[in-house]
């Protein structure tokens, strides 16, 4: 739901899928470079934003964890504030549903959509280009929420191009374990050498996520949700896990699927949480005005 008046605003965060993630390099700073192609998803979390007259800066959220000075909103919101050099505070509530720690996109997502929303009630008339770069200070992922489409990324994830993707719907699950960006493009035993592609290859089914084999040995929970929605269709891990998803031409046949998800806490999927989502090119924020006229 998106709703706005000159004091308020209600915006959706969507998340995102890594429709496949190769590893090209590391640079001298550190940073890995990779290719991979962002699917946005019509699902995901809802933040509201709303002008306050202490010229503070609040956070509230359905997960009281999340409340913290150290959430991407918050540092998000801190980062604008600095930017443009005001004190113009604001209340923020956080509605999360995207699982953290999932490789689903959703801190950097809630830091996009922040942006965008508090440059449009703060006035700050920053353009989408200049939010982007703004995000990237935040994580490589933010830029791609902050267009808003879905793409192809390269470089460390800021280089994108924006493409049409074919309708498809996603069963997507979330085993019960926290897997950390930094733990898995810090290990040893991470692939770092792959040869670029093009989008044909990835068409044509030559691609992969690099850090999956790695996530599968250090995280058993994922290996084992891999293995059981692999029964029903070719199934990926998103990002550095730990989410894994499958694609259905069809919301009937990716919801028949996740109706066998057993949900009594028993079986090999135990703790697994899923969801069905269908894969969308465009989400509300890219049509979402930056600048109040």
């Amino acid at each position: 739901m998106t709703t706005t008046t000159d004091t308020a605003i209600t915006l959706p965060a969507p998340a995102k899928l890594n429709l496949f993630l190769h590893v090209t390099g590391r640079r001298s700073d550190g940073y890995h470079t990779l290719q991979t192609l962002f699917q946005l998803l019509d699902y995901g979390d809802e933040l509201r934003f709303s002008l306050n007259a202490d010229e503070q800066l609040r956070l509230t959220c359905n997960e009281a964890s999340l409340s913290e000075p150290d959430n991407l909103v918050m540092r998000a919101a801190q980062l604008l504030q600095q930017k443009l050099n005001i004190k113009t505070g604001a209340d923020i509530h956080l509605q999360k549903r995207i699982p953290a720690g999932a490789g689903l996109g959703g801190g950097s997502s809630d830091a996009a959509t922040t942006l965008v929303a508090l440059n449009r009630l703060w006035q700050g008339g920053l353009s989408r280009a200049q939010l982007a770069d703004l995000g990237l200070r935040l994580g490589a992922d933010v830029p791609v929420f902050v267009i808003g489409h879905s793409a192809w990324a390269e470089g460390i994830g800021e280089e994108i191009e924006p493409v049409a993707l074919a309708e498809q719907f996603f069963v997507v699950l979330t085993p019960d374990c926290h897997v950390t960006t930094a733990t898995i493009f810090s290990h040893q035993q991470l692939t770092r050498d792959s040869t670029a592609i093009k989008m044909c290859a990835f068409l044509t089914g030559q691609s992969r996520n690099d850090c999956e084999a790695l996530v599968r040995k250090l995280y058993p929970a994922v290996d084992t949700a891999l293995d059981w929605l692999s029964r029903f269709a070719p199934a990926r891990m998103t990002g550095t896990g730990s989410s894994v998803f499958a694609a259905f031409p069809d919301e009937a046949q990716a919801r028949a699927v996740l109706a066998q998800l057993p949900t009594d806490g028993s079986g090999p999927v135990a703790g697994v949480r899923g969801f069905v989502a269908r894969g969308i090119n465009r989400s509300a924020l890219a049509s979402f005005d930056t600048v109040r006229n």
